[in-house]
């Protein structure tokens, strides 16, 4: 599954906002625009997938935080079960700059959207049922 797939699923179900929300921003006379991948009522959450193009993602959340006044996050989604080099980066230089940063497992992800039917489903004796 992608990394974009994966990031919907935990921006959706687990953080309830709103995916790749675009943030504003002007340099001079230009108005720009960055791309982040979560965004809450309190937080600008990053996601990556333990891969070496994730390294960048404690930069996108501070730039976006300093963009819209909202706390900055990165959740690495773990593909393999081990914290491997480039894990070991981010988590490095989030706490270094005071960042919260969390690890989801992807199959974690993909078993919660799965079921997410079952844990909606209305309970006998429920109203309705």
């Amino acid at each position: 599954m992608s990394e974009t797939a994966l990031a919907l699923i935990y921006c959706s179900m687990f953080a309830f906002g709103e995916t790749e929300a675009r943030v504003p921003y002007n340099v001079g006379y230009d108005l720009h625009y960055v791309r982040v991948d979560c965004r809450t009522e309190n937080e600008v959450i990053e996601l990556g997938l333990d891969k070496r193009s994730s390294i960048d993602s404690v930069h996108q959340a501070l730039f976006a935080a300093s963009q819209t006044g909202l706390a900055p996050k990165v959740v690495m989604i773990d593909t393999d079960g081990r914290e491997d080099a480039y894990e070991f980066q981010v988590r490095t230089v989030a706490a270094r700059a005071g960042v919260p940063y969390e690890v989801i497992d992807a199959n974690r992800l993909i078993r919660w959207q799965m079921t997410e039917y079952f844990r909606n489903y209305p309970r006998p004796g429920a109203e309705g049922f």
